[in-house]
């Protein structure tokens, strides 16, 4: 019966879920065995994820949790991964595999690179969460859960050093966890999550700071309802340290997604000044049935190239200044209007 060893660093949601899908793994299968020992710089966080179940044994510090350890698995605030990488470095076995959950992949393989020896292997896993978790709207440890990564996906990008064996390790881990691994290029998914993760953060930090700065704040505050605290959950969830790296370190492909939303508000904002209402309800009905479409894709886990007969037809080209805003506003724009 081999035993493996596993340590986590960072015990918020995503890391006790990875603590508490591997135990849940070995219930089901008693001939694989884990030990997990778990860290994090919060010292309360690490006591409730220990009392959740989600690992064996609680280190005092990085090196700790990872001396002698198969598996690494690092899900620590983004603002501490370069750090992370800096510490572990020296207390990582030959053979170690790294498995980091940052939100970000290019930048932590140019750490890994600058950290680690070239008998440690690391690999970026980004978990995409099991359907039922799409809308519940918080990130916090009380949130933790042992399918969280059921009927999901996880992409796996290794390092360009990172042995064969090394990457088969990560897929099997995935499947572990009870997620799907996937292979992605590292730069793709960095521009894909300035869209998914990036921009929705940045819009939680503009409108709250638009709003609050507005004269009617004071009165307006006492309206916060769910819709609110939805739009803006990153903040109660995310360290502005956090936020701030994973912008920042993501920049360029940030810039695109504004610009692209700046292009998109100002024929909003158009059609508004225009009392346009043909071309406001293009704008929602065409959003509402592409958006259909995709949660029926995002809840089935279905994902093929060729679209299917329901999906919405647009013309790649023409989508964000017609399909989704109407012909008539696309004319405006092109003339400068």
């Amino acid at each position: 019966m081999a035993t493996i060893s596993v340590g986590i660093l960072g015990l918020g949601r995503l890391g006790a879920s990875v603590g508490l899908a591997i135990k849940r793994a070995q219930k089901a299968n008693p001939r694989q065995q884990f030990t997990v020992i778990g860290y994090d710089t919060n010292s309360a966080n690490a006591s409730v994820a220990r009392a959740k179940g989600a690992c064996d044994s609680l280190a005092g510090s990085a090196n700790e949790a990872v001396t002698m350890r198969e598996i690494v698995v690092i899900t620590m605030p983004y603002a501490d991964v370069r750090e992370t990488y800096r510490q572990i470095a020296p207390a990582l076995k030959a053979g170690a595999v790294v498995l980091d959950m940052s939100p970000l992949v290019l930048p932590s393989m140019d750490w890994a690179k600058q950290s680690l020896k070239p008998e440690q292997h690391m690999a970026a896993l980004h978990p995409i969460l099991n359907p039922a978790y799409l809308f519940d709207g918080r990130d916090d440890l009380d949130h933790a859960a042992e399918d969280l990564f059921d009927r999901g996906a996880m992409l796996i990008m290794p390092s360009p050093t990172c042995a064969k064996e090394a990457v088969e390790l990560a897929a099997d881990f995935s499947e572990i966890l009870g997620a799907q691994p996937r292979f992605v290029d590292p730069y793709e998914h960095d521009g894909w999550i300035a869209a998914m993760e990036g921009l929705p953060a940045l819009l939680a930090a503009a409108s709250f700071y638009m709003l609050r700065a507005t004269e009617g704040w004071d009165d307006a505050q006492r309206a916060g309802n769910p819709n609110f605290g939805r739009l803006t959950h990153h903040l109660a969830d995310t360290h502005p340290d956090d936020l701030r790296d994973m912008l920042l370190n993501n920049r360029e492909n940030m810039i695109r997604q504004i610009d692209s939303l700046t292009d998109v508000l100002g024929a909003l904002r158009a059609a508004f000044a225009a009392n346009d209402r043909a071309a406001i309800e293009e704008a929602l009905i065409s959003s509402r049935d592409a958006y259909a479409y995709w949660l029926d894709r995002r809840e089935r886990g279905e994902w093929d190239d060729s679209p299917g007969k329901n999906a919405p037809q647009y013309n790649a080209g023409e989508m964000m200044m017609a399909g989704m805003l109407g012909g008539y506003l696309a004319k405006r724009l092109r003339r400068g209007d």
